[in-house]
């Protein structure tokens, strides 16, 4: 396996990332450099063109970070994520069973799933690999995340985590907040949290590996206690959270 994120999620072991929405290769390096093990482009709320997308997918891997996309809503997305070297997939507002089968569906090559087969993508070296052996390597190295991030997503968690191929449930605390209701307190109110928590348990007792998103290093020690082996730290909140910090006490102390 060649998808080092996902063998260690395999065996168990924690892994950091970072989740971006800016087109900002430079951005990525730092990581990169920073030691994150991974990264998220996102191309549900950000702003990317496929190429661009492909250069941000390249520069992660040339500094050795898995590089993996939250796809968007266009029913194309997933295949253009793959052909462009993606690793990994997460998949928004995935709500049922039938919703995560048709994921698979589309991401993995026969005889499993349905995705298109061409030689001539970046994926597969440009032709330079091809055949049964190219796609059962791309089968078996792509990470599948589904997002659980409604109601009816936390009541399926188990139907959605039992379909083969899907590797992590990844929460989504904001959206899960907005759709119980609580717009105000968000995912801070102690009825989101109950469900998370609950969540969390769901997935240590199926032996299935949790995600989630974090904004700085406390909330990332502390998902990580709480039980997720996959955290994702939102670049643009650090970095806003950070320059306000250095204005304000600068501010302060001049």
């Amino acid at each position: 396996m060649n998808n080092i994120v996902k063998q260690k999620l395999i065996n168990g072991e924690p892994c950091l990332g970072g989740f971006v929405g800016i087109y900002s290769p430079a951005l990525i390096e730092i990581m990169g450099y920073a030691g994150f093990e991974f990264v998220v482009i996102d191309d549900e709320h950000g702003a990317f063109s496929y190429s661009e997308l492909e250069d941000m997918i390249r520069t992660a891997e040339n500094v050795n970070m898995i590089p993996i996309v939250r796809v968007s809503y266009d029913p194309s997305s997933i295949q253009k994520a793959l052909d462009r070297g993606a690793k990994g997939i997460h998949v928004p507002m995935v709500n049922t069973k039938e919703d995560a089968e048709m994921v698979v569906k589309k991401a993995k090559f026969p005889p499993i799933g349905q995705r298109g087969t061409a030689y001539s993508i970046r994926a597969a070296r440009f032709g330079k690999d091809s055949g049964k052996a190219y796609l059962d390597a791309a089968n078996e190295d792509v990470l599948i995340l589904a997002h659980i991030e409604t109601m009816e997503a936390a009541e399926n968690f188990e139907e959605i985590m039992s379909v083969p191929g899907i590797d992590v449930a990844f929460l989504g605390p904001t959206d899960l907040s907005v759709s119980m209701g609580y717009t105000v307190e968000g995912a801070k109110h102690p009825e989101v949290q109950r469900v998370l928590t609950d969540l969390y348990e769901k997935g240590r007792k199926m032996g299935v590996p949790v995600g989630t998103l974090s904004g700085n290093t406390e909330s990332s020690i502390h998902e990580f206690k709480r039980g997720a082996t996959y955290v994702a730290v939102a670049a643009t909140t650090v970095m806003s959270q950070t320059f306000s910090q250095l204005v304000r006490m600068t501010k302060e102390n001049i």
